[in-house]
């Protein structure tokens, strides 16, 4: 198959193209490899993983705020907050797990994304102007923003 013919099966059928890819690595076939592509793919993974874990802690701020200053709905909606603060926090531990070096990424991020999150729900919210959590703190397993959310033990 000609490159360009990989490069057209690229943009007609990505799945297929992935499949052929792959076949092309496992043979050690080398000649005709699409490679601008390739690289464009393995370029987008990695953004792909940053982008996720962007979004994960976004939500735990988000919902760190929601447990500790959201009064009107604090008693209504406190249980389904600290499933949502575990949630989140289990995904970013979890992307850290397989993505080690993300650690470094997510201190480098943290305080952006906490001023971007602190800004808009103080629109919502009545919280103190200077307010900030370390990331150490939040992401401790019991850390639900002073409130006493007690997860279940199993294992």
């Amino acid at each position: 198959m000609a490159e360009t013919n990989i490069q057209e099966l690229h943009n007609q059928d990505f799945n297929l193209w992935v499949e052929k890819i792959k076949q092309k690595i496992q043979e050690r076939d080398f000649a005709d490899m699409d490679w601008d592509n390739l690289l464009d793919e393995i370029d987008d993974m990695g953004k792909s993983e940053k982008r996720s874990l962007e979004s994960y802690l976004q939500r735990l701020i988000e919902h760190i705020f929601k447990l500790k200053y959201w009064e009107s709905e604090r008693e209504r909606n406190y249980r389904h907050g600290c499933a949502e603060v575990a949630n989140f926090r289990n995904q970013i531990n979890r992307l850290l797990k397989r993505n080690p070096s993300f650690k470094k990424y997510l201190a480098e991020i943290y305080s952006e994304i906490f001023i971007e999150v602190l800004q808009v729900r103080s629109l919502e919210f009545d919280i103190p102007d200077h307010v900030f959590i370390e990331l150490e703190l939040i992401m401790q397993p019991n850390y639900f923003g002073e409130n006493n959310c007690k997860p279940p033990k199993f294992g």
